[in-house]
């Protein structure tokens, strides 16, 4: 019954599409399990929404209020709320329509117990005495004190604090803490209203004058202190470098400068500054820098060079943007959800590569091919099942979140979101399938692959967002580290998780394609990395898999068969590199030597008239476990003429089935050669099967497809169609005993 026109690319194609859809409609349950899985994720972020959210709704997180009527309790009419009555975390969900001004400060590491504490910059220049004139200017001799305005007092000198700085300015830690504010000076005086005496190591420390003063809207009651600044020379900033790299404790380094090249003419330097100091500071990624006080210091100190001690830009305040009332929020699904989405994305992966092995291990895909199932249309068909599979999950996934109102879908465009996901689940099936290669046990790779779905979501969490956050950590080894296919996902859905956060705290929209072209933005890296490792990989992948799957049988350069010589046959070849032994012939048995010169012959004088020619044929299992090893098949010569009914015969583990094996390309022959119809097993495998029909030893099926429904698809691939396909799935109705036929 059957058809003698082959099956066309689109009818074997089709054929398979067929079977992949019978398949998934058989795993019903699996795909509502698969597909819940993001839903849930994405309900347990928003239950956790809902119960940060009433935490926050709580006074202590909402801007600061008093009572008019000085009670501890009152109605909202009788309270006057505004920034002068909260603390660090209430003034963020404060209006600021005018932000207070604050004095600029310097960044002060950690200072030693004893009094006056010692703070240092350093300095160097092509030109010493110039260097040493203009640094000899940055530190007042004195301090010059106007208590009927104290503002103007603490700009004008040189003021500087050990607090940690915050992430705004609307309330400046070094009046709001307990730390003292120095101010740097080149010696502290002896006796000053202004300044306690100076204490010497061990003696006992005598109280501090507090001065209680209106600043920037604030009565602020805070110690003042005097604090030694120096300057040290160093002889070039490879120097510098190194000295601050290792960190000197018994002289605190504030910043460092190179003026270069500069002299009268032109002014050109390099600031150092600590962005962390160990122990003292730990500035986080977003965290304000203290800096500009020190360009402005050095700004005067070459300033005074050129025009004099009383020349000075005066650097009055700095203060924030004015700001709307902001509640505070926190976006738990931008800053949670980011390991979890890296989970249920990278979830696919195992599904893919245990679906690709799982046919490989059964021997399913050799069975395909034997039944003219080509590599063409098998991998464009499975292609393209799992990028259809997969973009149904994501849609899922981006509907779910969207639905519930998940802020790191709602605000980020959703235009960048179907890029940044359709590239990767591309780039995830590449390397599914690459991967599969390298296995043929569907048990190891499904733990191998959940492994690693679990610890790159864990290292990418706990690593690579990390160093991402850390400013001085070199942006190439980053670009590097994404090349992993796992982090370049997780560095994608971090961008996304930080703009949702910051639309939602700024009260914006997130990423838009626009945002791609801000260096701090990594996600148009990531975008041109999982390209280009897609395109990659996928031709590796191919590669790899027409020189090493089971019945392939290419050489490593198939590729270029069309620019090399048209080699000898194959035949001949091996003919002319025998070398017969008559010693060994003359102990083998009669009917052997006669079968041996009948198949040297036929190399000699290749014809048509044989459908089978072995050829020394062997197989040798190697030993495993400190078993030994087993020779299955001890070079095997056979001619087997065209149109013969050849039967094998021999007793368990004569090496039937592993001949036979071999024959049909489900395992690689240890040495010798074989054809069939003319075509070397070893090469040409994918020509062999168009001639041959093979009964396996075990029943090579898919367990939940029916047996009609095995009867259908292969008779697809050998192109039945109507009436006869039909007969085909009525024969196994009638004779098949049991319901699972059907």
């Amino acid at each position: 019954m059957a058809n003698p026109v082959p099956a066309t690319f689109s009818t074997r194609a089709n054929a398979l599409l067929r079977k992949n859809l019978t398949f998934q409609k058989r795993n019903k349950k699996t795909n509502i399990r698969l597909t819940l899985f993001p839903l849930i994720i994405c309900i347990i972020l928003v239950l956790l929404q809902n119960l940060v959210d009433n935490l926050l709704d709580k006074p202590k997180f909402k801007c600061g209020c008093v009572c008019t009527t000085n009670q501890t309790t009152c109605s909202d009419s009788e309270k006057v709320c505004g920034v002068k009555y909260s603390d660090q975390t209430q003034v963020l969900a404060c209006a600021i329509p005018n932000p207070p001004e604050w004095p600029p400060l310097l960044q002060l590491p950690g200072s030693e117990p004893w009094y006056p504490p010692v703070y240092t910059m350093l300095f160097t220049a092509d030109d010493h005495y110039f260097g040493q004139i203009v640094s000899d200017n940055i530190f007042p001799s004195n301090v010059t004190m106007d208590y009927t305005d104290i503002m103007a007092s603490l700009a004008s000198n040189v003021l500087g604090s050990e607090s940690t700085p915050d992430t705004n300015n609307f309330l400046e830690p070094a009046f709001t803490s307990d730390l003292p504010i120095y101010y740097l000076q080149t010696r502290c005086p002896l006796d000053n209203i202004a300044f306690p005496e100076i204490y010497q190591e061990g003696t006992p420390q005598q109280d501090m004058e507090s001065f209680t003063y209106e600043i920037a809207g604030f009565t602020v009651d805070q110690e003042i202190r005097c604090a030694d600044g120096i300057n040290l020379w160093r002889d070039s900033s490879s120097v510098i470098n190194n000295e601050l790299y290792e960190g000197h404790e018994d002289n605190p380094i504030v910043s460092a400068f190179d003026f270069l090249n500069s002299n009268e003419n032109g002014f050109n330097v390099t600031v150092w500054y600590k962005s962390t100091n160990k122990g003292v500071t730990n500035f986080g990624p977003t965290a304000l820098l203290r800096i500009p006080r020190s360009i402005n210091l050095i700004s005067n100190a070459y300033l005074q060079f050129l025009r004099g001690l009383g020349t000075k830009m005066l650097f009055e305040f700095v203060k924030e943007m004015p700001k709307s009332e902001t509640p505070l929020r926190i976006e738990i699904a931008s800053l949670l959800g980011v390991l979890f989405f890296t989970w249920v994305v990278l979830q696919l992966f195992p599904v893919v590569l245990t679906s690709l092995i799982y046919e490989k291990q059964q021997k399913l895909r050799i069975m395909m091919k034997m039944h003219g199932l080509g590599d063409g249309p098998y991998w464009m068909i499975t292609y393209g099942y799992f990028l259809a599979l997969s973009v149904i999950y994501m849609l899922c996934f981006v509907i779910f979140g969207s639905v519930l109102g998940l802020k790191f879908f709602t605000l980020n465009d959703y235009s960048i979101q179907f890029v940044f996901y359709f590239i990767y689940i591309n780039l995830q099936i590449s390397v599914a399938i690459l991967l599969a290669s390298f296995f043929s046990n569907v048990k190891t790779a499904t733990v191998t692959a959940y492994i690693g779905v679990f610890g790159t979501g864990l290292l990418a969490g706990f690593l690579l967002q990390f160093f991402i956050q850390d400013s001085s950590f070199p942006r190439g080894w980053i670009i590097c580290m994404e090349l992993y296919p796992g982090f370049a996902l997780y560095r994608g859905l971090y961008e996304f998780g930080q703009s949702a956060t910051s639309g939602s705290n700024m009260g914006t929209v997130g990423m838009r394609w626009q945002d791609l072209s801000d260096s701090a933005n990594g996600m148009k890296e990531v975008l041109i990395i999982m390209f280009a490792e897609w395109i990659i990989v996928l031709f590796v992948a191919y590669y790899i898999d027409q020189v090493s799957s089971t019945g392939s049988g290419k050489s490593t350069i198939f590729f270029l068969k069309g620019f090399l010589k048209k080699p000898l046959s194959s035949c001949k070849k091996l003919s002319i590199q025998r070398q017969e032994s008559n010693v060994l012939a003359q102990m083998e048995k009669p009917d052997i030597v006669q079968e041996k010169e009948k198949v040297e012959q036929l190399l000699l004088e290749p014809t048509i008239d044989h459908a089978i020619v072995c050829d020394g044929l062997k197989k040798f299992y190697r030993g495993r476990d400190g078993n030994p090893g087993k020779l299955a098949v001890r070079e095997l010569f056979l001619a087997v003429p065209r149109g013969e009914c050849f039967g094998m015969l021999g007793p368990n583990g004569a090496g039937k089935t592993s001949f036979i094996s071999m024959m049909i390309g489900l395992t690689k022959p240890t040495s010798g050669a074989a054809y069939v119809q003319g075509l070397d097993i070893r090469t040409h495998m994918d020509g062999i099967y168009t001639s041959m029909g093979v009964c396996p030893q075990h029943n090579l099926l898919w367990e939940s497809l029916t047996g009609r429904e095995h009867l259908l698809f292969y008779g697809r691939l050998k192109n039945l169609k109507g009436s006869v396909l039909t007969q085909v799935s009525s024969f196994c109705k009638n004779s098949c005993a049991i319901n699972r036929c059907f």
